[in-house]
């Protein structure tokens, strides 16, 4: 069977110096990066996005707990910087929306100095006054853990391409940014920012995602989606389904969209159990699709036995996709693909089943097989 293991998404070769932020957003925009945030299913454009117009003067939003949060121009100038440094970097919008959490939670998008740990900060360019142990700058980084010094955890720009890590990252993984976290695309956003920051109040993060999801959607111009992709009418197929079964398939995983995750759910007649689970969507829609001919298991580990491999460069609409975590003995996902970098799954509990991206598995060993 044909596998792939897929890299996390490379980012710019040209790396922001300390310094860039001061410059102003706009250094960081390109006119084509300031279109991204149009997100395009085409295979052709990464799952990041870009800031969209100019930064407006206010912006409220209700948190998790009832409560309204009015943010300032200058509050939501940091957060375009995260996007945009984001964009720069190619993080998926689910990585950029982590981001402007964890940056909510520790300064309310503030660059804080930290005059009692360090006297001299207050001459650095800053938003206010901090005194959380030695934490400076947007994300609350200290210097005594390894994260930077001082001058570069107060430049927005650095400490944002701190806060994501990885390759790119100016730690290079000590201390671990978001790409450094091993499965983080799949966790909860607010354990993610946990995992990076390693706070002594875990469960704070998650009380500001709904202002960061308005933060994000505000400044980049998309409407997002549960799972913090873009938008997706639930009704809308692909354009150009292929001929005979491979479009069947996926048009009858398409009739089920919006429809619960559940584990174990689902059967070869619809959402047994309320809702379905990754390998039960698919079992529903090769069954549908075969008029009966095709029974498959109720297992990614027994399906990916299924069928033909195919070579990861030859896959087409209609294919299955299984997702390993690299090292381990079966797939934990199955999904169908649907052209570009797009596919159609039923991701996890709590979600529902909908579009998403291979993007969001990146790092793990990909398997493709045909039915037919």
């Amino acid at each position: 069977m044909a596998m792939k293991v897929l890299a996390i998404g490379a980012a710019a070769a040209v790396l922001l110096a300390p310094g860039a932020a001061v410059l102003g957003v706009a250094t960081l925009i390109s006119p084509a990066a300031a279109g991204s945030g149009s997100c395009m299913w085409d295979g052709q454009s990464s799952t990041s996005l870009g800031v969209a117009g100019p930064v407006p003067a206010r912006l409220t939003a209700t948190n998790a707990d009832g409560v309204a949060v009015t943010l300032g121009e200058q509050q939501l100038t940091r957060a375009a910087t995260i996007i945009a440094v984001g964009n720069h970097e190619r993080i998926p919008a689910r990585g950029q929306l982590i981001a402007i959490m964890t940056a909510l939670t520790e300064s309310s998008l503030r660059v804080l100095s930290n005059t009692s740990a360090y006297p001299d900060s207050a001459n650095i360019p800053n938003d206010g006054d901090g005194s959380d142990h030695d934490s400076v700058g947007l994300f609350q980084q200290r210097p005594a853990a390894g994260w930077g010094t001082v001058e570069s955890l107060m430049d927005p720009v650095w400490s944002s391409r701190a806060f994501y890590g990885g390759d790119n990252g100016p730690n290079h993984g000590s201390p671990r940014g978001l790409l450094d976290i091993h499965g983080w695309q799949s966790m909860d956003p607010g354990a993610a920012a946990q995992a990076v920051q390693v706070s002594a109040y875990p469960d704070r993060y998650a009380v500001n995602q709904p202002v960061a999801e308005k933060v994000l959607s505000t400044l980049s111009g998309v409407s997002l989606s549960k799972d913090l992709e873009c938008a997706q009418p639930a009704g809308d197929l692909p354009a150009n389904l292929p001929p005979g079964f491979p479009g069947a398939l996926i048009t009858a995983a398409a009739s089920q969209l919006g429809k619960p995750y559940v584990w174990g759910g689902g059967d070869f007649n619809g959402p047994a159990g309320g809702g379905f689970d990754c390998s039960g969507l698919v079992l529903y829609a090769a069954y549908q699709a075969s008029g009966g001919r095709i029974r498959l298991p109720h297992y990614s580990g027994d399906q990916i036995h299924s069928g033909a491999g195919i070579p990861w460069a030859s896959k087409q609409p209609g294919d299955l996709i299984f997702f390993s975590y690299p090292g381990a003995g079966g797939p934990h996902h199955v999904a169908i693909y649907v052209g570009g970098d797009r596919i159609i799954h039923a991701p996890r509990t709590g979600d529902v089943v909908r579009y998403g991206t291979i993007g969001e598995f990146a790092g793990e060993t990909l398997t493709v097989r045909r039915l037919g």
